[in-house]
């Protein structure tokens, strides 16, 4: 049975097909946090994908810039920015390198990114978005938690105690809920985390 959580891709630009995380639209839980006002100042969307989180800051008057490596997505990206009239940055850069864009971000956005790197890799990680998060900036982290058990699996389910560890240099974690993270392949979601922390 093919896995349908892995796409085909180029080298240069890993994401073609359409990914179970892309929607069509924010992650509910992203969106109540922009009702909420929980969004501000310059916003970071970290592997933005297609924009929609990117495109959700701009669209409550927020400076948004999203990061991804797929050119192809990049694209997508900007042409809903055109379509429905919003101004947004989109960069292509490395989640891994968010240092090198040398700027200073009030609110970053983790959708289902940080899940996806092994401990080594999100320390380096977090270190790069502490680079470009201001002291009291904020990060939210969507992933996948390891309460999930509908089919078909999904990968890189962390637990509870895994996330918490991850934020455990430079991070106060404020919250840590579960949710519910939609997909075109999960009728009823994946069960995921919603993280919310302070940058120290």
């Amino acid at each position: 049975m093919p896995d349908r959580h892995r796409t085909p891709h180029r080298p240069d630009d890993p994401y073609t097909g359409r990914p179970p995380w892309d929607i069509g639209a924010p992650q509910p839980a992203f969106a109540a946090l922009a009702e909420k006002g929980e969004l501000r100042g310059r916003v970071l969307d970290i592997g933005c994908g297609t924009g929609e989180h990117t495109l959700l800051a701009a669209a409550h008057g927020l400076d948004a810039t999203g990061i991804d490596l797929a050119a192809g997505a990049l694209r997508a990206a900007e042409r809903k920015a055109r379509e429905r009239g919003l101004t947004a940055r989109f960069l292509r850069l490395d989640a891994l390198r968010a240092a090198d864009l040398g700027e200073v971000f009030d609110t970053a956005l983790d959708s289902l990114v940080l899940h996806a790197f092994d401990p080594a890799n999100r320390v380096a990680y977090l270190d790069g978005l502490r680079a470009v998060l201001r002291p009291g900036g904020r990060l939210f982290v969507l992933c996948y938690s390891d309460l999930h058990t509908a089919e078909p699996d999904v990968p890189h389910k962390v637990s509870r105690k895994d996330l918490l560890a991850a934020f455990s240099n430079g991070w106060a974690v404020e919250s840590l809920q579960a949710t519910v993270s939609s997909s075109n392949v999960h009728a009823d979601g994946v069960a995921a985390w919603l993280a919310a922390c302070t940058r120290i």
